[in-house]
């Protein structure tokens, strides 16, 4: 098995495009409860509120953003390689190297951590000036912490292929699952078993 050659990457705008198209369903269901708590808390009312909660989920998405710049250079350095069959060989087991980090990296402390950060456990509560500027701060800390936490997520499902519609819906699901449901360090750990037990099949037939 092969790192998928994704010849669709054509330029920066095209794949930011769809990388965006991706991630605000992806990302939706986890950000509205964190938004919501925002607005509860802002002291600010009517158009302000509004203004202020935008900016905070622009603030998340443009993290994102920011990491769709970086999967692209990654993605366009791998798609434009010649490799032979011994380079092939390289790609799809630093591929499967690549799953079992991120499998391994969903069963620790760590991402314990940055879980209970992006679902708002951490004890910190959303004490932001009611300000342009701190709304927009509070979203990209918002992204910041949630990426880390995804980051093993996100991983998998760049080596699996973006595009493809399974692995898109498990991420979905998982992603969903550990900032929603009440158990949440239990489903990063059986995802994290299943992306393991996928790159254990990916090494095994690189």
């Amino acid at each position: 098995m092969s790192m998928p050659r994704q010849e669709w990457y054509l330029s920066l705008p095209e794949y930011l495009g769809m990388w965006m198209t991706m991630m605000l369903p992806m990302m939706l269901p986890s950000l509205v409860p964190m938004v919501s708590r925002y607005r509860r808390s802002v002291p600010a009312e009517g158009l302000r509120r509004h203004g202020f909660t935008a900016l905070v989920g622009l603030g998340y998405y443009a993290v994102w953003a920011g990491l769709g710049v970086a999967a692209f250079a990654v993605s366009a350095r791998v798609t434009t390689l010649q490799p032979g069959r011994s380079d092939e060989r390289w790609l799809a087991a630093a591929g499967g190297l690549a799953l079992l980090l991120a499998g391994a990296a969903q069963l620790t402390g760590w991402k314990a951590r940055q879980l209970a950060l992006c679902r708002g456990e951490s004890g910190a509560d959303c004490q932001v000036g009611a300000t342009a500027a701190g709304a927009l701060r509070h979203g990209l800390g918002l992204g910041l912490s949630c990426s880390r936490s995804c980051g093993p997520l996100m991983v998998a499902l760049l080596v699996t292929g973006m595009m493809d519609p399974l692995a898109m819906a498990a991420a979905t699901i998982a992603i969903t699952a550990e900032r929603l449901a009440p158990a949440p360090l239990q489903v990063a750990r059986m995802a994290g078993v299943a992306i393991l037990a996928v790159g254990v099949v990916w090494v095994a037939r690189s």
